[in-house]
């Protein structure tokens, strides 16, 4: 499969990508979570989802695959330094899930389906690996809103939503995860919707949010693809930075997303 994702796992993709926890990104999926639980965390990034999973489940194990190495030794890392022994990561291509058959109890992805080719290919492979009986939980952003009207955050949105699209991907794709689900071979009534959202707007969220952003648009992977496969222009990524950090720097700024949800029973 080709690649289609639009950024790479710089720090401040990772600063990003492990603020995500259980609690914050994937609460839908905690009350279906038992002790002895084998689970598959299909594109875990830093782990910290996946960490948090191994605590749930505790005499069970979990298994985080990413289709390239980059942030699996930091997750790695995360687990020893948070005593957690039942998990282990590894190299693995959604399109192709390196296990046999009925595998595992939970198979859970957030916000990668976005990020490649062929999600309905994605549904039957997490579909195939999970048991009888088990569960897929998927979790994709669906929406964006904020304040106040920022020309450079609009740009980011037009220039990432462009850029997702034209390398193959489905930018924002919450709203049809179910859709997915159901044409991959899930029976309608066996899979459950819901929403979910992240905000923005403390002093501590703003900077986390926007000031990784604004890096992003600096120097990161998105920056350097946008330039050099002509997306846009050094200009428009100036613009870009200068509107999130504005955003940082304004009590009253407010940025949220809203997530759509599935959980999907074999």
């Amino acid at each position: 499969m080709s690649k289609v994702y639009t950024t790479d796992h710089s720090a401040s993709v990772i600063q990003t990508h492990g603020w995500r926890t259980l609690a914050n990104s994937a609460a839908y999926v905690i009350p279906y979570i038992r002790p002895d639980l084998q689970i598959l965390d299909v594109g875990c990034g830093p782990g910290s989802i996946t960490v948090d999973l191994a605590k749930q489940a505790p005499q069970g194990h979990v298994i985080g695959i990413e289709y390239v190495p980059d942030p699996l030794e930091g997750a790695r890392n995360l687990a020893v330094s948070e005593g957690v022994s039942n998990v282990s990561f590894q190299i693995g291509d959604i399109h192709n899930i390196p296990f046999p058959d009925s595998t595992f109890d939970l198979v859970h992805a957030h916000q990668v389906l976005q990020h490649i080719e062929d999600p309905v290919r994605a549904f039957q492979e997490m579909r195939r690996v999970v048991k009888k009986g088990g569960i897929v939980a998927v979790r994709e952003s669906a929406s964006l809103t904020w304040y106040p009207e920022s020309e450079g955050i609009a740009a980011w949105k037009e220039l990432s939503e462009h850029m997702g699209r034209a390398k193959g991907g489905t930018p924002h794709p919450g709203r049809m995860i179910h859709v997915w689900a159901y044409v991959s071979g899930f029976p309608r009534e066996k899979i459950k919707k819901s929403t979910g959202s992240w905000c923005f707007s403390n002093q501590q969220e703003r900077e986390y949010w926007g000031g990784s952003m604004e890096q992003r648009a600096r120097s990161s992977g998105f920056a350097k693809t946008a330039i050099e496969e002509g997306f846009t222009s050094q200009e428009v990524l100036d613009k870009i930075a200068t509107g999130w950090r504005a955003f940082v720097e304004d009590e009253d700024a407010w940025f949220g997303l809203l997530h759509g949800e599935v959980l999907c029973w074999k």
